[in-house]
């Protein structure tokens, strides 16, 4: 049961012991800085208890109750935090103060056996001497309904993935696995995925041109598309003879106000876009600042600021850009189901401009994080935006140009876009009067094309699952980093294709045309869906509608938030959920017979008749040729990269059999080409190497498999620094990371004090092995739970 604090309670600083808990020794490392020498600070590493990693864990007939265990991992750890809490005369639960962390701060006192005369719990939303002193001057008790709340998420989430896979086992293929709002992130991805197969681009043409006025160049465009080519050529036309002169000219006044400070979502987003980062590293780099007193915590949907901050900010501003620059404002959150009251993403100390003790990586995050805080504070922008329309063709042209008045908050930051275009020159305009005759330079027609919907970024779908109530601010980046880990959803490296498009030119007088080619369809590192994704997918959407279903994801999330709140019971919540969901599991498992879900026939080989079919094998996509029925054994074959189970041919099905193909012979040795597991590979003297994903494994030749043999031979040999006679499994090796020792299938690091690892005796290599072995082992940081 979660302690009370007695209205009366005393707290005296001087107490000579106190013990301080948090979740990572990072933290603990920080804070300890602040206390004195009467406050020893100790890790939890993460979660000191939860459910049993294989078993269900759960007691259904009795309300659900949850069946935590200590893995044993822990257990040493659990042993010290008993001892050093025993003879504490104060305990401190110092975890994070969303719902995770108020999990973590009740199992401590459930798993220590702490009273409540002796324990105190304490929040802070940032990592400074003065929020740690403030939030031990005022404690409060364990949060109960947040930790009902998280205690749900993790009971419901462990009932969908226990009771799901089965099912996928049988009906797909083993080792399959689905989770609750994962299966809701790929379904967003394979139905943008066939809304991009569906999609049929229709071409058009887009008129530009290039005028002079008073000797300066004035660029324009026509607004409205030209639907086809003889259109196109018909205005070109018109305009050889055209007189052009100015017509009717706008001059507005525009302002542009900054974004709100970061939240988790516009954070992760924004950092994919500016700096390249995933959302797992956001959140990785993120969490390092936090724990280290940098910026305030990183897992928030709240946008506002302490009127401290606030002052801080406006005085920074003022000082470095004047009074002008300043206008305080206040944003208020609109994100479903905003949670817990933190502050916005912000820094601790806004006149910290640079961190000496930072990476690289943590500087540009903790740049963007601060720049955009200061922005949030910043004056608008005011721009003047001028329209000229300039009349003479079938249809006008306009010409637009922006001058920035004042630069107010873009003096310091501007927000990017998904998809945005690429920047180019302010575009300003000459002065020019109504009535003014213009010649033209040039006028072109450019045949484009309408765009498919575009693909996610990781960023784009993390504002998606915003948008729709989907996971919340500590959830994202663990949800799309699942869903790739499981191979349902692969950041894509399409290369795109060559595509042809038309460009008629009107220049001195004289019409051209002229047909050029670009390259279309390239994607990079955007959200493509795996064969494995879009069947599980289809599967769990015609058996489990309503796990699939957005509402009701969004749904499941706002209810947890009511029992944060303490407006409904846990148990009722998963109740309700478990009525639903588990005839529909009952149901899935008794389906017997017919094929395998997402199977596909193709046709028959020819000669033989036998069957052909392609469906999602034990290691991935496979055909088959050949039935289990039959006397003859079936024959399989991996599909290479790029091809897909709904898209393969008979004949592309059947060439895949045509492997392994003998090239012939090198140092006496048979080289061939195979199709495994990971793709195409060479074969020689039992040794294998991967062929490039550029060279096509059925036209590979002779010479080029000799080529990439002796590449990888060159690459092995660069890659050992040190061998020993004494022992062969013992080598001195250059890594990712630098030099390194292996010896046993173990990797030891090499102390930076060995100038030259290449210098390294056999007795000099046992001992720096012999003393990581004896260094006592660090325990695992607990992953935060989805």
């Amino acid at each position: 049961m979660p302690f009370k604090l007695e209205p009366n309670t005393l707290i005296y600083m001087s107490t000579p012991k106190n013990l301080v808990i948090v979740e990572s020794p990072a933290k603990a490392k920080t804070i300890e800085k602040f206390l004195g020498d009467d406050y020893k600070v100790m890790s939890s590493y993460g979660h000191i208890r939860d459910l049993k990693k294989k078993s269900f864990s759960i007691d259904v007939d009795d309300h659900f109750n949850p069946i935590y265990e200590i893995p044993d991992d822990k257990s040493q750890l659990v042993n010290d935090l008993r001892k050093a809490a025993a003879k504490a005369k104060m305990v401190w639960l110092a975890s994070d103060e969303d719902r995770e962390g108020e999990a973590i701060a009740w199992h401590l006192y459930e798993v220590l056996g702490l009273k409540p005369e002796n324990t105190r719990r304490i929040v802070f939303h940032e990592i400074t001497k003065k929020a740690i002193l403030n939030a031990i001057a005022h404690p409060r008790e364990i949060d109960i309904d947040r930790v009902d709340a998280q205690q749900a998420r993790r009971v419901l989430d462990r009932i969908v993935g226990f009771e799901l896979s089965p099912v996928l086992w049988k009906r797909l293929k083993p080792a399959l696995s689905a989770g609750r709002v994962q299966s809701v992130a790929v379904r967003l991805i394979v139905e943008r995925e066939n809304e991009i197969k569906n999609f049929v681009s229709e071409p058009f043409f887009r008129v530009s041109g290039v005028f002079a006025a008073d000797g300066r160049p004035v660029r324009a465009s026509v607004p409205e598309r030209i639907g086809s080519a003889a259109e196109a050529r018909a205005f070109i036309d018109g305009c050889r003879q055209a007189r052009f002169t100015v017509g009717d000219i706008s001059v507005k006044p525009l302002k542009k106000s900054p974004a709100p400070p970061f939240t988790t979502s516009t954070l992760q987003q924004e950092a994919s876009r500016k700096l390249g980062f995933n959302v797992a590293q956001t959140m990785m780099i993120a969490q390092r600042l936090y724990e280290n007193g940098h910026i305030t915590y990183m897992r928030t949907d709240s946008l506002n600021l302490s009127e401290e901050a606030v002052a801080a900010i406006a005085s920074q501003i003022t000082t470095r850009l004047g009074e002008q620059y300043v206008k305080v404002r206040k944003y208020h959150t609109s994100s479903k189901g905003a949670q817990e009251a933190h502050e916005a993403i912000r820094p601790t100390y806004i006149d910290v401009e640079n961190l000496d003790d930072a990476t690289p990586q943590e500087r540009k995050l903790y740049t963007l994080i601060r720049r955009r805080a200061i922005a949030s504070q910043m004056a608008d922008a005011e721009i003047e935006k001028t329209t000229v329309e300039i009349n003479g063709a079938a249809a006008p042209f306009h010409a637009i140009g922006e001058v920035i008045k004042f630069d107010g908050f873009l003096r310091v930051y501007a927000e990017s876009h998904d998809d945005e275009p690429a920047e180019t020159d302010d575009n300003i305009l000459p002065r020019m009067t109504a009535g003014q005759e213009l010649a033209y330079t040039r006028i072109e027609a450019t045949e484009r094309f309408t765009q498919h919907p575009p693909r996610y970024t990781e960023a784009s779908l993390v504002k998606k699952m915003e948008d729709l109530g989907i996971g919340r601010p500590s959830t994202y980046a663990p949800t799309i980093s699942t869903i790739q880990q499981r191979d349902y959803v692969v950041r894509g490296e399409r290369e795109g294709s060559p595509r042809d498009f038309e460009v008629i030119t009107l220049e001195n007088g004289q019409v051209t045309e002229q047909t050029r080619t670009e390259t279309t369809g390239s994607d990079k590192g955007k959200l493509i869906p795996t064969d494995i994704g879009c069947i599980v997918n289809d599967f769990l959407t015609e058996y489990f509608p309503n796990i699939l279903d957005y509402n009701f994801t969004a749904n499941i999330e706002e209810k947890f938030d009511d029992i944060a709140n303490g407006n409904i019971e846990w148990a009722k919540v998963i109740g309700e959920f478990y009525d639903l969901f588990h005839p529909s599991v009952d149901s899935a498992l008794t389906i017997n017979g017919g094929p395998k879900f997402g199977e596909r026939h193709l046709g028959e080989e020819p000669g033989t008749g036998q069957p052909v079919s392609v469906k999602i094998g034990r290691f991935g996509p496979v055909v088959q040729i050949g039935g289990t029925d039959s006397e003859e054994k079936p024959r399989f074959a991996s599909l290479l990269k790029g091809q897909s189970i709904t898209e393969i041919t008979l004949e592309e099905a059947l060439r895949l059999f045509e492997f392994p193909r003998v090239l012939g012979d090198f140092e006496d040795k048979e080289v061939s080409v195979a199709i495994g597991r990971f793709g195409p590979y060479v074969r020689h003297d039992g040794k294998f190497v991967s062929i490039p994903k550029d060279m096509a494994p059925a036209e590979l030749t002779l010479e080029q498999a000799v080529e990439l043999i002796e590449a990888k031979r060159k690459a092995e040999t660069e890659k050992t620094i040190k061998t020993f006679d004494e022992d062969p499994e013992l080598h001195v090796l250059n890594g990712r990371y630098g030099p390194y020792i292996s010896y046993k299938k173990k990797n030891y690091k090499i102390p930076k004090t060995v100038e030259n690892p290449g210098a390294l005796t056999f007795e000099d290599a046992l001992e720096i092995i012999k003393a990581a072995d004896a260094a006592p082992a660090k325990p695992r940081r607990a992953a935060r739970k989805k």
